[in-house]
């Protein structure tokens, strides 16, 4: 009568226990790489959005309805405006969109912006909505105060929004 394992015994249990660990971190290792991908994808997707966001509810939400188109260039606007909508909790915000050095800027004071370029002394928070080939804002020739806003991002998805002023 036997009691014990023999050493062959042994030593196939491990080999096939190691095996099993072999393809368990293989697929966990993929688990990860692939977790990684989405988790960056979703990243790349959430900050598009965020930024479709800001510029709609800028447009949309401008009060007295009046925004001011300086062309600079052939792919370049400025953009002055009122708006209630705020990224930084101000109340009633200035902001103005600006592009210097192929970077979109979207600038956000208390103080009404009044020309182009800059005085020194306004006082703005700046946010880098990222790298463009151009920047353009149009308005429509209706009564209707909508625009039509088409930004060309070099590395992400470019946005084209027709926005309507809300009442």
């Amino acid at each position: 009568m036997r009691k014990a394992f023999t050493l062959i015994e042994m030593m196939i249990s491990i080999t096939i226990l190691s095996i099993m660990m072999i393809f368990l971190y293989k697929s966990y290792a993929s688990l990860n790489s692939s977790n990684s991908f989405y988790k960056k994808e979703l990243n790349s997707i959430k900050d598009a959005h965020v930024k479709k966001k800001v510029i709609f509810l800028d447009f949309s939400l401008v009060q007295d309805e009046k925004i001011k188109i300086l062309n600079q260039e052939s792919n370049e606007d400025v953009v002055f405006m009122q708006s209630s909508n705020s990224v930084h909790r101000r109340y009633n915000p200035y902001i103005a969109y600006t592009v210097k050095d192929s970077k979109l800027y979207r600038l956000e004071s208390l103080q009404e912006f009044k020309e182009y370029p800059f005085s020194f002394n306004n006082e703005f928070v700046s946010d880098n909505l990222g790298e463009v080939n151009s920047f353009r804002v149009y308005k429509s020739g209706d009564n209707n105060e909508s625009y039509l806003v088409h930004v060309d991002f070099k590395m992400d998805e470019d946005i084209l929004l027709k926005v309507k002023v809300l009442e």
